[in-house]
């Protein structure tokens, strides 16, 4: 018997299943069109309020009958030409009703992958997954997936990211947690009660808009300043207590887990590696209790916020966690803008503070709102020394630090000599910290 020639073989490519989203996705996205209707009533409420008022009962049910089942048959359309399957090497999202588009994910590229469930789709029993890539800006979704179904292809996903065969994938489930934190609600109801912010939107609400009504009588003027103002209160105070509400933070192989939300409850993950700069901040209020707040700068994610409200303590532990190796420098270790810098920025220049430690470019700044921002020297991508003419005049200069989140961290009114030497020497630090780090892998 002769072998099979090689025009004999037949080679088979894998199959990949396409799937589609949950059957309550149509009812979402329905509201298309209807929102077409809301946004131009609101870009034009003279117009809409004329046609409003010639409506009559037989020409709204006429109108109701057309669009009701245009919606619908929108929605409808637009889940059954929704597609996503997952390869040995992408996940792949066709979506479009005329006009067809394909999104292929790499997934040794996505970086975090989220879930959410707004309140409503909590009562539907679905949730939707939010992937961050690299190299993009805006986040592409899975909207919407049954609550386990998506908690399952999440931890698909993440196990083939971090370099599992795709036959055993499946397999792996979700990494274990670790609690590490809860913030409870009377401890961020009380620091929302102390920070500045809430209380500044909430007295311009109750201040500007009388003062708009002695001056003009215009009802319309006054609601224009009203409403927004009105708006940014709430979003200051009661709107972060209904997001940040019953904020954990845990620890897992594939980075620091957190869910928060009362309405929308939200699954995040902050990626390991990926974290460019991290700042403690403390409001005034805030410095009698020791609490601060921990925000994150991090490469193609738009997770924001580590810890709403914690202990100085538990805090700079859990930026251990984050900045590996890396220990917060104590206020006493900053080192402070020369004196005559007061000539540069009168009382304000002794907010400003500098410290550089083997694992870190630290800078301090603010008297009132202090911020602390850590940037690990393996994440600067560059450099950069600024001086204006005053500054030059008094011997002073500013030392820029960019990461790769396009963010830049400021060491400012340092003394032109010491300004010259971190430019060199930060330069250094930060070729030697990207040869010694660590290579960014899920579940290493």
């Amino acid at each position: 018997m002769t072998a099979p020639g090689v025009d004999d073989v037949v080679r088979e490519k894998p199959s990949v299943t396409e799937r589609r989203l949950h059957p309550v996705t149509p009812l979402r996205r329905a509201w298309a069109p209807v929102a077409v209707v809301i946004g131009w009533a609101v870009h034009d409420p003279d117009q809409a309020q004329r046609q409003l008022t010639r409506l009559t009962t037989t020409t709204l049910l006429i109108v109701l009958a057309v669009v009701l089942p245009a919606a619908a048959l929108y929605g409808f359309l637009t889940w059954w030409f929704t597609h996503f399957a997952v390869t040995a090497t992408e996940l792949r999202i066709r979506t479009g009703l005329l006009f067809r588009r394909t999104a292929h994910i790499r997934l040794e590229r996505i970086q975090a992958i989220d879930v959410t469930q707004p309140l409503l789709a909590r009562v539907a029993g679905v949730a939707k997954l939010k992937l961050d890539v690299i190299g993009t800006d805006k986040k592409d979704e899975l909207a919407f997936l049954g609550a386990d179904e998506a908690r399952a292809l999440r931890a698909e996903l993440l196990a083939r990211a971090a370099g599992f065969a795709p036959e055993t994938a499946h397999e792996v489930g979700e990494a274990p947690a670790r609690e590490l934190l809860r913030v409870p609600p009377g401890v961020l109801a009380v620091s929302l009660v102390l920070t500045g912010a809430t209380w500044g939107t909430l007295v311009a609400a109750l201040v500007v808009p009388p003062v708009l009504w002695l001056a003009t009588h215009s009802v319309w003027t006054v609601l224009a300043a009203a409403v927004p103002l009105l708006g940014a209160a709430g979003a200051s105070s009661v709107g972060r207590f209904v997001a940040e509400y019953d904020w954990t933070v845990a620890d897992s192989p594939d980075g620091l887990r957190i869910d928060r939300g009362l309405l929308d409850r939200v699954h995040e993950t902050v990626p390991p590696g990926r974290v460019q700069t991290v700042r403690l901040v403390r409001p005034l209020l805030w410095r009698r209790r020791g609490w601060v707040r921990v925000e994150l700068d991090v490469a193609g994610s738009s997770n924001s916020v580590l810890v709403p409200v914690a202990p100085r303590e538990v805090a700079e532990a859990l930026v251990a966690r984050v900045l590996p190796g890396v220990t917060v420098p104590p206020p006493e270790a900053l080192s402070r803008s020369p004196r005559r810098a007061r000539w540069r920025v009168p009382v304000w220049w002794r907010g400003y503070g500098l410290a550089v430690t083997d694992g870190v470019f630290a800078a301090h700044e603010g008297l009132l709102r202090r911020s602390l921002a850590l940037v690990p020297h393996a994440k600067v991508q560059s450099v950069r020394l600024a001086q204006g003419p005053w500054q030059r005049r008094l011997g002073l200069a500013d030392v820029h630090v960019d990461t790769g989140a396009n963010k830049t961290v400021t060491a400012r009114l340092r003394a032109a000599e010491e300004a010259a030497e971190l430019l060199r020497s930060q330069a250094e630090r930060s070729r030697t910290g990207r040869r010694d780090a660590r290579p960014d892998r899920w579940m290493a």
